[in-house]
């Protein structure tokens, strides 16, 4: 008999989805609590996790409810022999069509000595759902309340490690420096009320935590609540949806509060609400809370007493950044570069350019090194900003960035030098179709921009 789809709806920052839980968890180490090493990229947290013996890395999500694979090969399908499986359409932030996918039960999750078993796990088979290109590193999924739901589990965002340690032997120690924070639930994903100011005026907002969203705040423009853009954004891609790509406007909030810590002018994005119908549809969301604020903070996530604990970190008083060149890059592949190098020796030889000093023999031999080096792909454009008006464009591949090799830089190091100081001169050497040129353009600080 064919089973009819299950048609789930999936809301995303960089993805989420909405499910239900499946219960168990032990740790084999006698400790009862696992610490585990993870990679800080774009503000996102990037953890090894086995699925069925094969080891896969994802993001951890706490705006997800079910775990998610979109990049598995062919070869750890079959090694990870993922079994019971039932199709489904999911349906998310974006403004794409839907996505087939399956769903698989009684799976086993491994991190380091923690280990879930009975967990279930929809994967989806779309190459437009790979992280990787624009991480730099390789990602394979998302995972979230299969993780919080039975686990005291602690970020250290200045250190780089989670801790997962067993209810039953968690000692709570609420430090004097900490902010104690209620929870509310909502289909599994963890809101806190707080506030923000705008224009001015302190507004009250009901917040998604959302660990997998690069940004620091999301915002729900709502003109009956004030919670407005202000004159001084601009328009910029957002970020992806399970759906597609997300647009809206990016600009300031004069103050953003959780608890008694007050965050200063920091950077808000302002969604098209056609994109985000879905999570609106949440009973009072005002937006999310993602993780250029949370890494700020080290934080302790207590589902089972619906607390989260803060502490202010050594990123507390890092600055609001962000792009201004107006690219977007991704790491597409490979590719083979041919360089010259020349070996200079001293004697007789009837090869190679001789030149003659005080009767020695300089002899400079051609020597060609062919080396594998990173695609650098410019991937998104914003119209009107510094990049594009130096003329550059999508599918251009940048060779050097002010005359260093991109060979040297990883894709968050290139990317990094386009959210430095505004008034920064960019050079690049750029590949478009065979033909290689420069560019010269300038950083801009957009937010000085008044727009008519």
């Amino acid at each position: 008999m064919v089973k009819k789809p299950t048609y789930i709806l999936v809301i995303l920052t960089f993805v989420t989805c909405c499910c239900f839980a499946q219960p168990g968890g032990f740790i084999n180490n006698g400790k009862h609590s696992e610490r585990i090493a993870f990679q800080l990229i774009n503000d996102l947290i990037i953890f090894p996790m086995e699925v069925n013996g094969v080891p896969l890395s994802f993001v951890l999500d706490t705006g997800v409810q079910k775990s998610i694979v979109f990049n598995f090969t062919n070869e750890e399908e079959e090694t990870a022999k993922l079994k019971e499986k039932e199709r489904i359409i999911l349906r998310g932030l974006g403004g794409g069509q839907s996505v087939e996918a399956y769903k698989s039960f009684n799976n086993v999750f491994k991190i380091g000595d923690l280990v879930k078993p009975n967990q279930a796990l929809h994967v989806i088979h779309n190459s437009n759902l790979d992280f990787t290109p624009r991480l730099g590193v390789p990602v394979h999924g998302i995972v979230g309340y299969d993780l919080f739901k039975d686990l005291i589990v602690e970020i250290n965002y200045s250190r780089q490690f989670l801790r997962f340690t067993d209810l039953n032997y968690y000692e709570k120690n609420v430090c004097r420096n900490c902010e104690v924070i209620p929870l509310e639930f909502h289909n599994n994903k963890p809101y806190i009320k707080t506030s923000v100011k705008i224009n001015g005026n302190v507004i009250p907002v009901k917040l998604l935590i959302d660990s997998g969203g690069s940004d620091a705040l999301w915002l729900f423009e709502d003109a009956n609540q004030d919670i407005v853009c202000g004159d001084f954004y601009f328009d910029d891609f957002l970020g992806f949806g399970l759906n597609g790509s997300v647009y809206g406007k990016r600009s300031k909030i004069d103050a953003f509060y959780i608890g008694d810590f007050e965050l200063k002018n920091p950077n808000v994005a302002f969604p098209e609400l056609s994109y985000v119908a879905s999570a609106i549809s949440i009973e009072g969301r005002n937006g999310s809370l993602a993780g250029n604020i949370l890494k700020r903070f080290n934080v302790i996530f207590d589902y089972n007493n619906a607390e989260l604990i803060i502490k202010k970190n050594n990123h507390f008083k890092d600055k609001f950044q962000y792009n201004k060149s107006g690219l977007e890059l991704a790491h597409d592949g490979f590719h083979l570069v041919r360089t010259r190098e020349n070996i200079v020796s001293i004697g007789n030889s009837s090869r190679g350019t001789n030149n003659s000093i005080d009767g020695t023999r300089i002899i400079v031999n051609p020597w060609y090194k062919v080396t594998l080096q990173p695609i650098y792909k410019i991937v998104e454009l914003r119209e009107d900003s510094p990049a594009a008006r130096a003329g550059l464009q999508k599918g251009d591949i940048i060779l050097s960035i002010n005359g260093k090799s991109t060979q040297h830089f990883s894709l968050q190091e290139l990317l990094a030098r386009f959210y430095d100081d505004a008034g920064t001169t960019i050079r690049l050497h750029v590949l478009r179709h065979g033909e290689e040129f420069n560019a010269k353009f300038k950083l801009e600080n957009l937010f000085k921009i008044k727009k008519p």
